[in-house]
């Protein structure tokens, strides 16, 4: 049997989230078309006859903010990087090729485990994937190429029959149907975090972070405590907004993508507070 890590790596929106998600078939990551939404290294184990692949989410490398939480992040993608069997480089082929991709790439193009060039977005039109040929040619350097889109789920089989492939022999590190290494405290928070980012435009999703301070289930409901903790005065009232209509609707989408997981009712108390030290806990 197969047995093995694959790490995903890549700019910030390019769709490794999205991904993981969808090679996992469940929701594990948040996910967000905004910049610095996975902050942690998240598991998702896949497993099929033929082996188990655990693919490790990681932090997108965005180097144009320059603050200690971006600082935090891109080191550890960088340590996410040590010790995998497989790397799973993932692009966007609707952005150029910058300073920023070619830093991110450069952290893998030296290393000699293996590694598969993912070209994510196959489900737009060519003129929009319009830099995809720029990417095409940095191939060589892969061990396979996949075109293919996490958003819609397609061209997903061939891409892990191959990281399968690609893995070494070994025993189940995930066994009894556990399929990731987040506990449900995080899982709450991150999708606490996930409304945040659709909610708010720019810099109020950087400057806050989730706390699940308790969840209790009861026969009939879910109760959960949780308060939302940011930096300055000026987000706490951003975040709460007029007569509290921000916070009650970042309260409304969590709880609705809650109880669909859950499948039972959820009683949600979000409270929001000012704490200049959250991101030295990050």
């Amino acid at each position: 049997m197969k047995s093995g890590f694959a790490v995903l790596i890549g700019r910030s929106n390019v769709g490794k989230s999205t991904l993981i998600n969808t090679l996992v078939g469940t929701k594990i990551a948040a996910t967000s078309f905004r910049a610095q939404m996975t902050r942690n290294i998240i598991h998702g184990a896949l497993t099929t006859p033929e082996g188990q692949v655990v693919f490790i989410d990681t932090p997108g490398i965005f180097k144009d903010k320059k603050s200690s939480l971006t600082g935090k992040l891109i080191e550890r993608a960088k340590e996410a990087l040590d010790g995998v069997d497989v790397i799973l480089y993932v692009v966007d082929p609707t952005r150029e090729i910058g300073s920023e991709e070619r830093y991110t790439y450069g952290l893998i193009r030296h290393l000699d485990t293996p590694k598969i060039l993912v070209i994510n977005k196959s489900d737009l039109t060519q003129t929009e994937r319009k830099h995809e040929t720029e990417y095409e040619r940095w191939g060589s350097d892969f061990d396979a190429v996949f075109s293919l889109s996490a958003l819609r789920a397609s061209h997903i089989q061939p891409l892990k029959e191959k990281v399968i492939e690609l893995l070494p022999q070994g025993e189940p590190m995930y066994i009894d149907k556990q399929i990731t290494n987040v506990n449900e405290y995080f899982w709450v928070a991150e999708i606490i975090r996930e409304k945040i980012f659709s909610v708010f435009d720019k810099e109020v999703p950087y400057s806050m972070t989730v706390d699940v301070d308790s969840i209790e289930e009861k026969p009939d409901i879910f109760v959960i405590q949780a308060r939302i903790l940011t930096d300055q005065e000026r987000y706490k009232k951003l975040i709460i907004g007029k007569g509290g209509n921000k916070i009650k609707e970042i309260g409304k989408m969590a709880r609705k993508e809650l109880e669909q997981s859950l499948n039972k009712k959820v009683y949600l108390e979000l409270e929001v507070e000012i704490d200049i030290h959250w991101v030295e806990r990050i």
